[in-house]
């Protein structure tokens, strides 16, 4: 790190992907990667990492930081250990910290506009996110934020089952545009009707379907509208498959743009529905426009809130950000607005490099408990 962390802390990082991290003065030491804490053996490899990285520090810890959400096995390692040790257990918000891990190893000075953009994070509000425009303030500050605007909302027309089969997330487009009734007629050949009309009741009623803003659920719902996928077998596939087709598209016709300001992407979606069987070009015609208009959106977003805020630096981070056309595409908008775009360096976007956002918050916060309060009232 470029500048000192200003308090000696140990993350446990996410759920998924997981790694954790120990911040101690200019040093940044890394657990092995964990994986997923689903299994026995991940979360005992996270066990002793944790007490690995408490041996290797220059002195006592301070604070252990964790993932806002309360059930994750790393939240209760990290509130365990903090108990342990008589020392504060800090929940840092999923998308906050994935913002913090740039300023943390790039040291930004001034506040900045954070895109934090993945599959799910738990929310302030109890909701999942995933599609956050963010303010932060500057390096030493991080732990004060606000959340500024963020994706349109999408119900989970089956809770977590939705994040596996696409065609539930196109589904609640439909929803969202009132065009519910449409459902069966449109999924049953691919789902079978007792499928499709579950889902439509689900909707319906908002049984089991919870509200996220997830761009990965979104990038699902326009896969699932072009038929590239129905369900999934490994996690992204659906938006890897999007990226691909986009790709190709775009070398083909570089001109191409899709002059979007919005965050709500139901429309374009809708657009997807139409051509969904038209053929091999059409459907990645239609790839390309969603990763346009979903660019083109963020940026519009950013850069008004860049405006109001007084900064011009714009930090990219979650999974999403390995999506390389909606990277290229968001930044070049930006930069061609005057804006500095950054995003992690030497640390993962994703969920295995979020211990570094967490750890840095939490010092962060610690050194504004410790000021005198007329400095923090400053």
């Amino acid at each position: 790190m470029p500048e000192a962390a200003p308090a000696r802390v140990l993350a446990c990082g996410a759920y998924l992907k997981n790694t954790a991290c120990l911040i101690d003065g200019q040093r940044v030491l890394w657990s092995a990667s964990h994986g997923d804490l689903v299994g026995a053996a991940n979360r005992e490899a996270l066990d002793e990492s944790v007490e690995q990285l408490m041996r290797e520090a220059s002195g006592p810890l301070q604070a252990v930081a964790h993932d806002l959400h309360p059930d994750f096995y790393s939240t209760h390692v990290a509130q365990a250990l903090a108990f342990r040790l008589g020392i504060p257990a800090i929940a840092v918000q999923h998308h906050h910290a994935h913002i913090a891990v740039v300023q943390a190893e790039q040291a930004v000075e001034g506040p900045i506009i954070g895109l934090a953009l993945d599959g799910v994070g738990l929310g302030e509000d109890g909701s999942a996110w995933g599609g956050e425009v963010l303010w932060v303030d500057a390096c030493t500050v991080a732990h004060r934020w606000r959340r500024l605007d963020h994706l349109a909302p999408l119900l989970l027309p089956g809770a977590d089952t939705a994040a596996r089969e696409p065609w539930r997330m196109a589904a609640a487009v439909l929803h969202r545009l009132g065009r519910t009734d449409e459902i069966e007629a449109k999924f049953s050949p691919a789902v079978g009707e007792h499928a499709a009309r579950v889902v439509r009741n689900l909707l319906e009623r908002k049984i089991n379907s919870p509200s996220t803003t997830s761009a990965g659920r979104w990038f699902d719902a326009a896969a699932g509208a072009l038929g590239l996928s129905v369900r999934q077998s490994a996690e992204a596939e659906a938006a890897i498959a999007m990226e691909q087709q986009a790709r190709g598209w775009l070398q083909a016709h570089p001109e191409f743009d899709v002059p979007w300001r919005s965050l709500d992407l139901a429309p374009l979606v809708c657009e997807l529905f139409s051509i969904a069987d038209q053929g091999a070009e059409a459907s990645a015609r239609g790839a390309a426009l969603f990763h346009l208009g979903l660019a083109n959106g963020l940026a519009h977003s950013a850069i008004e809130a860049a405006r109001a805020h007084d900064t011009q630096t714009v930090v990219l981070g979650g999974g999403c950000f390995f999506n390389q056309v909606l990277s290229e595409r968001l930044s070049a908008t930006l930069q061609d607005a005057d804006l500095v775009v950054l995003r992690p360096q030497s640390v993962d976007c994703g969920d295995a490099g979020v211990a570094l956002g967490q750890a840095w918050v939490a010092a962060c916060t610690l050194l504004a408990d410790r000021a005198p309060q007329s400095l923090v009232e400053a």
